[in-house]
């Protein structure tokens, strides 16, 4: 087997830890250990994995070959800047970062210094998401639910950026198209952020999804369904499989046939890492790249300037996130 990737993480609050555990079950990656600004968090997963807490951030830099950074994303351009400058490949929680200029300067860091800018758009992981994706030609039509019940989490997140960026990456991705109209309304429900939003994204194609996005529902709903001539998809995050709907006209009267498309079972997060860890060891370039991070921001900026000024419009005050994601 090829020699491990040493991976140290960066942040450990609750997502960070999932990252920590996760990485000690990818073959192709050493945890070599863990930091955290709060060194009692980092301590604590370290004993738990049996690795280093690194006592700073040089410290972690100087004795790997990749991060895994999980952070909130105003530091995550500092962070990739001094990781780059000391030769290392990062992996950066989304959204990429704060703005779409420090987006692109990361971009041309990475290119010119020949180090691997890989997003944590996790979704794209998702062994029912990668099935659909093998079995997409033409998706014209996308019709998308992803409901949270409020966590105190979310309070410094507006819901564009906390969970509505990760649908805006996987109908890029999908239909693999430039939007050029946006619309959008969304509202503060139980904080001053938008907690509910609703957006509606046009593509020069001509494709048009529909994407709801809610962090005050009753329930947890994930439903991710798109159409292209003759037939439908529906992708079930929870499950990680996918149903191709279609009419099938080889009887004599037409049915409705489903199948279930054929997907390998896999933990997104371990499988996102993994593929992180052999992007490193080959130097080949990231299944979702900075181009892909800053295309993402790019639609989620214009959807929340969309909702802004709706809220404007109907006098309706509105908090900005200062940071948009991640973690404290």
């Amino acid at each position: 087997m090829s020699e491990k990737i040493t991976v140290a993480v960066l942040g450990v609050g609750e997502h960070g830890k999932k990252h920590a555990r996760a990485l000690k079950q990818v073959p192709g990656a050493e945890l070599a250990g863990v930091y955290d600004l709060r060194p009692e968090r980092a301590q604590e997963i370290a004993a738990e994995l049996g690795v280093r807490a690194f006592q700073s951030l040089d410290e972690a830099l100087s004795s790997v070959q990749a991060v895994s950074v999980v952070i909130p994303t105003t530091d995550h351009a500092a962070v990739a800047r001094q990781a780059f400058a000391c030769g290392v490949d990062v992996l950066l929680e989304k959204p990429i970062t704060r703005t779409l200029e420090e987006a692109t300067e990361l971009i041309e860091l990475a290119e010119s210094g020949g180090r691997i800018l890989q997003v944590g758009h996790l979704e794209r992981f998702n062994p029912g998401v990668v099935a659909a994706k093998e079995a997409t030609t033409h998706p014209m039509f996308f019709e998308v639910h992803r409901l949270g019940v409020f966590s105190p989490r979310s309070l410094d997140v507006d819901v564009v950026f906390d969970l509505m960026i990760h649908d805006l990456d996987l109908v890029l991705w999908l239909v693999d198209s430039p939007w050029r109209d946006v619309r959008a309304v969304g509202l503060p429900v139980l904080s001053d952020k938008v907690d509910i939003a609703n957006a509606r994204v046009e593509f020069q194609n001509g494709a048009v999804a529909n994407l709801t996005a809610s962090r005050v529902s009753t329930e947890r709903v994930r439903k991710f369904r798109y159409f292209q001539p003759n037939e439908y998809f529906s992708i079930d995050f929870t499950r990680r499989d996918a149903t191709l709907i279609r009419v099938d006209r080889n009887g004599p009267t037409p049915q409705i046939a489903f199948r279930k498309l054929t997907s390998t079972p896999q933990e997104p997060l371990q499988a996102e890492l993994a593929a992180f860890a052999e992007s490193v060891r080959t130097r080949s370039r990231p299944l979702v790249g900075g181009k892909e991070g800053k295309q993402a921001l790019a639609l989620a900026e214009s959807v929340l300037n969309c909702i802004e000024q709706h809220a404007a419009f109907v006098n309706v005050p509105l908090g900005r996130s200062v940071g948009q994601s991640g973690e404290s």
